[in-house]
């Protein structure tokens, strides 16, 4: 099985690798551009609310905070057009980080539906800055991007391989948290936080570097975007429709997973790009574009990965006669276990003692348990 998933990986990243080679109508890499950019955003949303639980519906806020900052750097040390601009994408997601830090330190002392107003708070206040700031910085309320000066016939393709980085650098990040015992940390706060905190868990200092992590991203997605579009206005940096559109990518493909937030964004932008060209000179594009969502949502409720993993594993258990059986969330069992035997084993692959779980989370009338695997993306 892991070869399956490590040969469908190369295959997956040798052929984007060459898709603008493959398919260079300017049309087409444009919608690859703009679907790669989207899946680093749900990506980074995905580190703080998948694995997390604290759904964000603000980080639109972190989106136009990154562009401006992108616009401001080139202005203040006159950057030309070019290569310099994408280059300076990772000061663009550290600046972003150091700008999220005492948002996120507010925000993330509130829970739930609470964190989610907080979220919006953050993007109205943060969406009123270029007009406040304009008397101090010239030309935040529009301004023009440098200019890139490679040749108009391959105009998409530094975007494209540069937005492609970024998501690997995603995908590498998240893959990591992932198979850590942080990643295994945010995932039993998310299960349970008072009990995870209880367990030893530094719950806030965690989903603080989540959050940095997070918005981080999200900034170098927004900066990207900006460059390719050459031009920035409040309106377009701080899209309110953004806070629903990139949690959307990531329930779509599937919260807490590692591929489900690309799979979410390649889908959904490719999409909505599609049924425009085709039918928004009629006006038809939208309504079609939310009833097929819709559809998608009431087959695939938790998501296309983890739906699909779960479909394939209750096959295999049936084909096999296996029966698994769970007590308590696997995340926080897995937090107990590590800390009372201080093994280092994959949390996907280990099997937990029945004498090393309290009384209490033990399955009655058994003495073996099998610990349900999360999806992998």
């Amino acid at each position: 099985m892991k070869n399956i998933k490590t040969l469908g990986a190369l295959a997956s990243l040798a052929f984007s690798l060459v898709f603008p080679l493959l398919f260079s109508n300017p049309a087409v890499t444009t919608i690859a551009v703009f679907a790669l950019i989207f899946a680093v955003a749900a990506m980074g949303w995905n580190i703080l609310s998948g694995f997390t639980g604290y759904v964000s519906l603000g980080h639109a806020a972190f989106y136009g905070l990154g562009a401006y900052l992108l616009l401001l750097v080139c202005h203040t040390y006159n950057i030309p057009g070019g290569f310099s601009p994408l280059l300076l994408l990772p000061v663009v997601g550290l600046l972003t980080g150091i700008c999220a830090f005492p948002l996120g330190w507010i925000a993330l002392r509130t829970r739930h539906y609470t964190f989610m107003v907080m979220t919006i708070a953050i993007f109205v206040m943060m969406a009123q800055l270029p007009n406040l700031l304009s008397g101090i910085f010239a030309g935040l309320s529009e301004e023009t991007l440098p200019i890139p000066t490679w040749d108009w016939q391959i105009f998409n393709l530094p975007f494209y391989y540069t937005a492609l980085v970024l998501l690997l650098l995603a995908l590498a990040v998240s893959w990591y948290i992932r198979h850590t015992k942080y990643g295994l940390s945010l995932l039993a706060l998310r299960d349970d936080e008072v009990r995870a905190q209880g367990l030893g868990v530094q719950v806030g200092a965690y989903k603080l570097i989540a959050f940095i992590i997070s918005a981080s991203f999200v900034g170098m997605a927004g900066a990207i975007n900006a460059y390719f579009l050459g031009f920035i206005s409040p309106a377009s940096a701080f899209d309110r429709s953004l806070n629903i559109a990139i949690p959307l990518m990531a329930f779509l493909g599937g919260t807490g997973t590692l591929w489900g937030p690309m799979i979410g964004a390649l889908l959904v932008v490719s999409l909505q790009q599609y049924l425009t060209l085709q039918y928004g000179a009629q006006g038809w594009d939208l309504i079609l574009y939310g009833l097929l969502l819709l559809g998608v949502i009431l087959v695939l409720p938790e998501g296309i990965i983890p739906t699909l993993s779960r479909r394939w594993a209750s096959r295999k258990n049936s084909y096999h006669g296996t029966i698994a059986v769970e007590s308590t969330p696997f995340a926080v069992q897995e937090v107990a276990t590590s800390i009372s035997s201080g093994s280092t084993a994959s949390p996907d692959t280990r099997a937990t003692p029945a004498h090393d779980v309290p009384h209490a989370q033990q399955p009655a009338r058994t003495t073996t348990r099998f610990i349900p695997s999360t999806p992998s993306g």
